[in-house]
C-alpha cells in the first residue's frame, strides 16, 4: 500500500504532507530528510487510526512523492477490509482461533502472523496469498 505525500519548501524546513491523511504532516531540514520523517508519521497515524477502529481513506492521490505503508499495518487494515460486517468471532471461529487471537490480528500494535495463519485468513476469504519479498 502506497500513500503520496507532497513536499514544499518553507523557510529553512521542508514540510511534507499526505493529501489522503490530511492528520499526517511533518517536516525535516532537506527533502530526504522529510520524506523519511514522512515514513514514520505515516506509518505512526495508521498504526494508531486501525488500532483505535477508525476509517483509513484508500490512497488515490498519485502526485508527489511514494511512500509505502509498513507490511504490519497493511495485513490489520486488510484483515479489516475483508471482514467487512462479519464479526471478530465468527472470523475466528472460521480460523480455529480464540476470539482474542483474532483480535489481535486486526491491530498491528499486537499482531504478528506466521505465513500459516495468513494462509488460513486467505483461504477463509477466498484470497490468494500474494508474498513479496525485495
Amino acid at each position: 500500500m502506497v500513500y503520496h505525500c507532497t513536499i514544499v519548501k518553507d523557510g529553512d524546513m521542508f514540510i511534507a504532507q499526505f493529501p489522503d491523511m490530511t492528520n499526517v504532516v511533518t517536516g525535516g531540514f532537506s527533502q530526504e530528510e522529510a520524506l523519511a520523517m514522512a515514513k514514520e508519521a505515516l506509518d505512526g497515524c495508521l498504526e494508531s487510526d486501525v488500532a483505535h477502529g477508525r476509517d483509513i481513506p484508500a490512497p488515490s492521490f498519485k502526485d508527489g512523492y511514494p511512500v509505502t505503508v509498513a507490511n504490519h499495518i497493511v495485513v490489520a487494515l486488510r484483515l479489516r477490509q475483508l471482514r467487512g460486517e462479519q464479526s471478530q468471532t465468527d472470523i475466528a471461529r472460521k480460523l480455529g482461533l480464540s476470539y482474542q487471537a483474532y483480535q489481535r490480528l486486526e491491530n498491528p500494535r499486537k499482531a504478528n502472523p506466521t505465513v500459516k495463519t495468513l494462509e488460513r485468513i486467505a483461504h477463509v476469504f477466498g484470497q490468494e496469498l500474494s508474498v513479496q519479498i525485495g
